[in-house]
């Protein structure tokens, strides 16, 4: 299949990038064979404007989409967060290209309205709209008659998430947390109280609040090569099924991973995968446990950094993502398959 992907490539960061599971299902439509071609909109904008002032460019990417989707004749278009794409170029896209299939990925929480508002915008010129919340509920609204709206996990790619922290026992770190958080999100006293309560000898190192900046790129990398535990940690909890994609690179990279047992993750996830708590004293107690038999962290991590990359590669969520579009019979046992509506 010939697939054009749209997405933020991040290309003028020049390499202090930050994680993008687009580029986790980029290697997932590589992996599966499919002839794939990028088109960074973002930079596209930045690149072709007069003296590279983004927003004169934006009209200007919106026709480079046009010309790319005409040059390269795409089966599928899959859509990242590309705001500066309009449905009117979509449209026109669909007009040289009746036959192409126009897919959107949406990876934001949608407690936030102007996320459940840039869905619905997109939700009219698309065939399929993907989101990385789940629950009837949250995704039946998308839905219009003639598109297709289904749940999918944020993916890993064992070139991306290529340690294995279960198979090490020498750390810099025992206990890591990385995210950018105000002073109104519920991260933000967790965190602190965390810096506060746990022992000495409990190595505990947080990035992106309290003073402490956040880490892009390699400093990322190696953040998550030399830490023994991480916590995943989203603003809000209990969403159906929802993560950010930090969840990814703990689980990926076989950092022993403390969820909030909020959320329904069991429906993925047991005790034999990942450390659940369901407060803040339980999360305390775990992190000693754990440190305190490394034998046990080391298979729970493992356990969880194999179940995560078999069911959840960019490899099995991309093919997911287009027999779901297609109305193709399912090629694997999706275990978020009855996430799907029309």
């Amino acid at each position: 299949m010939r697939i054009l992907h749209v997405d933020n490539l991040m290309i003028r960061r020049y390499g202090k990038v930050k994680v993008g599971t687009g580029r986790k299902l980029f290697a997932g439509m590589i992996r599966n064979n499919h002839k794939v071609l990028e088109f960074s909109e973002r930079d596209i904008a930045r690149f072709e404007a007069p003296l590279k002032i983004r927003p004169i460019g934006i009209p200007i990417a919106n026709k480079k989409l046009i010309e790319t989707a005409d040059n390269f004749r795409p089966d599928l278009i899959l859509m990242g967060h590309c705001d500066m794409i309009t449905n009117e170029t979509l449209l026109e896209i669909r007009a040289l290209l009746p036959n192409v299939k126009i897919v959107f990925r949406f990876l934001d929480a949608l407690w936030i309205p102007r996320h459940v508002e840039r869905i619905r915008k997109r939700m009219g010129v698309m065939d399929a709209v993907f989101i990385t919340t789940g629950g009837e509920e949250n995704l039946r609204q998308f839905c219009t008659g003639k598109n297709v709206v289904a749940y999918i996990p944020n993916a890993t790619d064992p070139a991306q998430d290529d340690q294995n922290n279960a198979e090490k026992t020498e750390f810099e770190r025992d206990l890591m947390f990385c995210g950018v958080a105000q002073e109104d999100d519920e991260r933000y006293p967790l965190v602190k109280n965390l810096h506060e309560s746990l022992d000495p000898t409990m190595r505990f190192d947080s990035f992106g609040m309290h003073g402490t900046p956040p880490v892009y790129g390699l400093d990322y990398d190696q953040v998550l090569a030399t830490s023994k535990m991480g916590i995943n940690l989203n603003r809000f909890e209990g969403w159906p099924l929802y993560s950010s994609d930090r969840i990814a690179q703990l689980m990926g990279n076989g950092l022993l991973t403390f969820l909030w047992d909020k959320g329904d993750m069991r429906r993925f996830f047991t005790d034999e995968h990942v450390a659940f708590f369901r407060n803040f004293d339980e999360l305390i107690s775990k992190a000693k446990a754990f440190q305190q038999d490394d034998a046990q962290r080391r298979a729970v991590a493992g356990a969880g950094r194999a179940f995560y990359h078999e069911h959840f590669s960019g490899q099995r969520i991309i093919q997911f993502m287009i027999e779901t579009t297609l109305g193709q019979p399912y090629s694997h046992d999706y275990i978020w398959s009855n996430e799907v509506y029309r």
